[in-house]
C-alpha cells in the first residue's frame, strides 16, 4: 500500500497521513526530549548546535510523511534532510552520531504508529533506510571535499616553507592541517617513486611518533617532518631517536636515487632554513659518488659550496674557520700543513719543526672544538674547503678595509 500512486490514495492511507501531518509537531517534541536523554553527546552540545540537530529531526519527521504520500519523492526528499543543517554541523557531528539520530527518531516514530496497521512500520523501515544511505552519501562528500581541500592547503604550506615566503598565515594553516609537532622539524628531500603511496607514509610517520607534510613536486618528494608532541603535557618532551634514523625508516617511500636530510631546527615556522639546505644539497648529491642514502646536507657542504650555495660557505666559515682562529692560530696553521701534506703526520711535523705526537696532539683538539676529524677523507675535504673559504674570506676583508688618516676614512684599500 505504501508503493500506491500519489494521485490515487486509498482512504485507510489518506488517513494516516493525515494523522500523521496532526500528530509531526508532537513526534518532534518528543524526539528532542529522547535525544536529550538518550545521547550525551547530543545534551552537551551548545544551545545553537542542539536547535540544529532537532531542526534535522523535524525535517526528517516531515520528509517522511512527504514521502509516505509519495514514495518516488526519496531521492530529493531524504538529501532535504540534510539541506536544513548548516555546514558547520557537519563539522561537528560525526557520521555515527547522525545514525544515532536516525535510529532514535525512528524509535520514537514506531512507538507511535504501532496501531496504525504494518504498513506504516514498513514504510517507516524502508524511509530510515533511504536516509541512512544519503546520510552516508552526505559525509562521504564532505570528507573527499575535505580531503581534497587538506591536500591543497597542505601542498600550499610546503610550497612555502620550500621557498622561504612564510607569513603570519602560515601557523594558521599548519593548524589547520591538524599538525602535532611542537618540537624540532627537519626536511627530507628525494625522489617520487613511479607508485607513490601517500598513507604509508604518514602510516609509518605515526608509527616512528612524528608528523609530516607531505609536497609532491613532479620527480621531487619533500617530507617536512617535526616530532609530535602534546602541547597540553605538563611533562618535559622526552627527547625522540635522531632525525637520520627516522629519515632511514622513511626512506622505502621514495623513488630511487639520492636522499638528503636538512639540519634539524627548533620548530616548524623555521622549516625554510632545513629546507634551503637539503634543497641545495640534494641538487648537488650526485658529486660524491659514495653518498649514504640517506645523507644529511651538511655532510654534502664542499659540493654545495662549489655550487655556489651561500649557505653552505657560510657554514663552513662559521662553523669550522672561525672557531679554530679564534681557538689558535697554531690550530689552523697545523690543519692546514696536514691537509697540504696527503695527511702525513711525519710531513707536517717537518714543516712545523714539531714532534709527530704534537700534531696529533692538535689533530685532535681540532675533532674536539668542531666535531670533524680531518683523519679522514670525507671530513678532511670538508675541513680544507672550510680553510679556503675562510682565508679568502679573511683576505678580502684586509683588501677592503678603509684606509684612515687624521682618523678620517679617505678610501678604501682595494690592494691585490
Amino acid at each position: 500500500m505504501a508503493n500506491a500512486p500519489a494521485g490515487d490514495i486509498p482512504q485507510d492511507k489518506a488517513e494516516t497521513l493525515a494523522w500523521l501531518r496532526k500528530i509531526s509537531g508532537d513526534l518532534a517534541t518528543v524526539t528532542t526530549k529522547r535525544l536529550e536523554e538518550r545521547l550525551p553527546w547530543y545534551a552537551e552540545m551548545p544551545p545553537a548546535r542542539r536547535s540544529s540537530v532537532g531542526l534535522v529531526a523535524q525535517a526528517g519527521i516531515t520528509s517522511f510523511i512527504q514521502w509516505y504520500e509519495d514514495p518516488t519523492s526519496t531521492p530529493w526528499i531524504a538529501a532535504d534532510i540534510f539541506a536544513a543543517a548548516p555546514r558547520e554541523l557537519l563539522r561537528s557531528v560525526s557520521l555515527q552520531q547522525t545514525l544515532q539520530l536516525i535510529r532514535v527518531t525512528v524509535e520514537v516514530t514506531e512507538e507511535r504508529v504501532a496501531g496504525r496497521g504494518g504498513h506504516v512500520h514498513e514504510a517507516i523501515l524502508e524511509y530510515s533506510r533511504d536516509v541512512a544511505f544519503t546520510a552516508a552519501d552526505v559525509y562521504a562528500r564532505a570528507a573527499e571535499a575535505r580531503g581534497l581541500w587538506d591536500a591543497r592547503l597542505e601542498a600550499l604550506v610546503v610550497d612555502s616553507i620550500l621557498t622561504g615566503e612564510t607569513d603570519d598565515e602560515l601557523p594558521s594553516r599548519i593548524a589547520a592541517l591538524g599538525w602535532h609537532g611542537h618540537g624540532e622539524v627537519s626536511v627530507l628531500v628525494g625522489t617520487t617513486p613511479p607508485m607513490f603511496d601517500i598513507d604509508q607514509v604518514r602510516r609509518t610517520a605515526r608509527k616512528l611518533g612524528v608528523d609530516v607534510l607531505v609536497g609532491v613536486q613532479g620527480a621531487r618528494l619533500v617530507l617536512v617532518i617535526g616530532r609530535a608532541q602534546d602541547p597540553a603535557a605538563d611533562a618535559e618532551p622526552a627527547e625522540g631517536q635522531p632525525f637520520l634514523d627516522i629519515a632511514l625508516v622513511l626512506e622505502p617511500c621514495f623513488g630511487a636515487g639520492h636522499l638528503v636530510l636538512g639540519p634539524t631546527v627548533p620548530a616548524l615556522v623555521d622549516a625554510s632554513l632545513s629546507a634551503r639546505a637539503a634543497l641545495a644539497g640534494f641538487a648537488v648529491a650526485s658529486g660524491w659518488r659514495h653518498a649514504p642514502r640517506p645523507v644529511e646536507a651538511d655532510d654534502l657542504l664542499p659540493e654545495r659550496a662549489l655550487a655556489g650555495d651561500p649557505l653552505a660557505r657560510t657554514t663552513l666559515v662559521e662553523r669550522i674557520y672561525r672557531p679554530l682562529l679564534a681557538h689558535s692560530a697554531d690550530l689552523v696553521a697545523t690543519l692546514w700543513s696536514y691537509l697540504d701534506n696527503g695527511r702525513s703526520l711525519e710531513a707536517t711535523a717537518r714543516e712545523l719543526f714539531v714532534h709527530p705526537n704534537t700534531v696529533r696532539y692538535r689533530l685532535k683538539r681540532v675533532s674536539e672544538i668542531i666535531g670533524w676529524d680531518a683523519t679522514g677523507p670525507r671530513e678532511a675535504l670538508i675541513l680544507q674547503t672550510a680553510l679556503i673559504l675562510g682565508s679568502i674570506g679573511a683576505a678580502e676583508g684586509v683588501r677592503r678595509r678603509p684606509t684612515r688618516r687624521n682618523g678620517q676614512i679617505l678610501s678604501t684599500s682595494h690592494k691585490q
